[in-house]
C-alpha cells in the first residue's frame, strides 16, 4: 500500500493528527481511513472466521450419508460462501478508500522541524557571503536582459504564452554554462548523470508524492494519459521504482538535467521577469540510503548544493522549513535563498530533502542489507542543484556593472570560451 507505514499510524493515531494540524491540514481524512480501516480489519477476521468454519463443515460433510444432514449442510455453506463473498467485496471498496486516504496523508515531519504555519516560521540556520556595495542602483534582471538582449518574453509568449519566455545569444549560453558546471561539480562530487525521460506516468508521479497532491499544479497529457515532468526528481527517483537493491549498490548517488513544468496553478506570477514561469530547467541530486546513514547524508546532499553557490560567489542564506512550508513527502527540508540585490530580495533556488521511506513506500523500493535477510525500503533524498531560472537572475543582478554589462563569474568562464563579460549586441540582430 505504501506511504505512511499503517501500523504506525494504528500504533498513534493522535500523533498523526497533530502533525496534519501542523501542515495546516484537513484531519478528516485520517479519520475517513480510521474508520475503513476499522471495518476492513473487522471483515478480515470475520471472513477468516467463517473460512476456517467451511473448511471444518467440508470435511465433515464429506463423511456424511447422503441425506436431509449433509443437504442442510451444504445448503449452510452455501450461506456461508456468500457472506465471504460480499465481505471480500466490500472489503475490496475499502482498501480502496485507505489507499486514497493514505496517498493524501503527508510525511510526518522531523522531530527538529520547527512548527510554524507558513513561511514566516522557517528558521535560517546557516549564510555565507557579503552583499555587494555596488555604488549604484542595481538593476533588476529583467531590465538587464532587455538591455543586453539575450532574452525575448514576445516571443516566447507568443509561442506558448504568458509565463514562457525565450533566451537569445549569451543569455542561452550563459543558461548552458551554469547547467554544465552543475553537472559536472555534481560528478566531482560522486553523482553519476542520467537523462531521463520528461514525460512521466502516474506511477512515477504517485511515487514521489507529487499525485494527488499536486495535480493541479502539473501539466497533464489527457490523451495519453501522461504527465510533463514537474521535477526531475520524479523521473530520476522512480528509475528505481519497483526493485530491490544489494546493500553494497547503497548508496545510489544520481544527477540529471531536465526540463520543469509547473502550472503554477492559483499563484500571482510575477509580471516581469524570469522568477516565476511555467518551464525552467533545473539541475537535480537524488541519493538511495541506508535509512541509518539518511541525516548524514541530508547534510551531505545541502553541502553539495551550497558549493555551487560559493563557487559561483553568490551570498546565500539557509532556511530550515518549518511544518506549514515543508512539501508533501519530506520529513525535513532545507531551502537555499540566494541574494538578488536587483529585487531586493532573497530567491529559493534550491531544496534539499529527505523524505525517509515515504516514497520509497509509495514506489517500492527497497535494498537487502545481506543476501540472507529481508528486505527493507531505502530512504530517498533530493536536491536542487541548482533552479535555473532563479540562479541566473542572481548571477545577472549580483555581477552586474554600472554601464549595465554583466561580468561572468570566473567559474563559468571555461564553459563560455573563455568569455569575460556579456555585453549588449554591436548591431541590432532580428532576433
Amino acid at each position: 500500500m505504501g506511504m505512511l507505514d499503517m501500523d504506525v499510524i494504528r500504533a498513534d493515531p493522535e500523533r498523526i493528527r497533530r502533525m496534519l494540524v501542523h501542515r495546516n491540514r484537513d484531519a478528516a481524512v485520517l479519520d475517513r481511513l480510521l474508520e475503513a480501516d476499522s471495518r476492513w480489519r473487522a471483515l478480515t477476521a470475520e471472513n477468516n472466521r467463517l473460512r476456517a468454519v467451511r473448511n471444518k463443515v467440508s470435511q465433515a460433510i464429506g463423511k456424511l450419508p447422503e441425506g436431509g444432514e449433509k443437504g442442510s449442510r451444504i445448503a449452510e455453506m452455501r450461506e456461508v460462501g456468500g457472506r465471504i463473498k460480499a465481505n471480500d467485496e466490500e472489503m475490496a471498496r475499502l482498501d480502496e478508500v485507505r489507499r486514497d486516504c493514505l496517498l493524501n496523508i503527508p510525511n510526518v515531519p522531523a522531530d527538529d522541524v520547527p512548527i510554524g504555519r507558513d513561511e514566516a516560521g522557517n528558521v535560517e540556520v546557516g549564510a555565507w557571503g557579503g552583499r555587494r556595495d555596488f555604488g549604484f542602483r542595481p538593476k533588476a534582471h529583467s531590465e538587464l536582459m532587455l538591455g543586453l538582449d539575450i532574452v525575448d518574453f514576445e516571443r516566447g509568449a507568443k509561442i506558448a504564452g504568458s509565463g514562457f519566455y525565450c533566451l537569445k545569444g549569451d543569455g542561452a549560453r550563459l543558461e548552458r554554462a551554469l547547467i554544465s558546471f552543475f553537472l559536472d561539480v555534481h560528478r566531482r562530487q560522486g553523482y553519476r548523470e542520467v537523462f531521463t525521460p520528461a514525460i512521466v506516468n502516474t506511477a512515477a508521479v504517485t511515487g514521489t508524492g507529487q499525485y494527488p497532491n499536486l495535480k493541479d499544479d502539473m501539466y497533464y497529457l489527457e490523451r495519453d494519459g501522461m504527465w510533463l515532468n514537474p521535477t526531475a526528481e520524479v523521473p530520476v527517483t522512480n528509475l528505481l521504482q519497483g526493485e530491490i537493491l544489494a546493500g553494497e549498490d547503497l548508496p545510489v548517488k544520481l544527477t540529471a538535467c531536465l526540463p520543469s513544468f509547473r502550472r503554477e496553478a492559483g499563484k500571482h506570477a510575477d509580471t516581469a521577469g524570469i522568477i516565476r514561469v511555467h518551464e525552467f530547467n533545473k539541475v537535480e541530486m537524488v541519493r538511495f540510503e541506508e535509512p541509518s546513514k539518511s541525516w548524514g547524508a541530508l547534510e551531505e546532499m545541502r553541502g553539495d548544493a551550497e558549493e555551487l553557490l560559493r563557487l559561483l560567489g553568490l551570498p546565500y542564506r539557509v532556511l530550515l522549513l518549518c511544518t506549514g512550508d515543508q512539501s508533501f513527502s519530506c520529513a525535513k527540508c532545507y531551502d537555499l535563498e540566494v541574494w538578488a540585490p536587483g529585487e531586493g530580495r532573497y530567491l529559493e533556488c534550491s531544496s534539499c530533502s529527505n523524505d525517509l521511506d515515504f516514497q520509497a513506500r509509495r514506489a517500492m523500493i527497497k535494498y537487502r542489507p545481506e543476501p540472507h535477510l529481508k528486505s527493507e525500503f531505502v530512504h530517498t533524498l533530493n536536491g536542487s542543484g541548482l533552479a535555473l531560472p532563479r540562479t541566473m537572475v542572481a548571477v545577472l543582478e549580483n555581477y552586474q556593472n554600472e554601464d549595465g554589462s554583466v561580468t561572468v563569474p570566473e567559474a563559468l568562464r571555461p564553459y563560455m570560451g573563455g568569455q569575460e563579460r556579456i555585453v549588449p549586441p554591436e548591431k541590432r540582430r532580428a532576433i
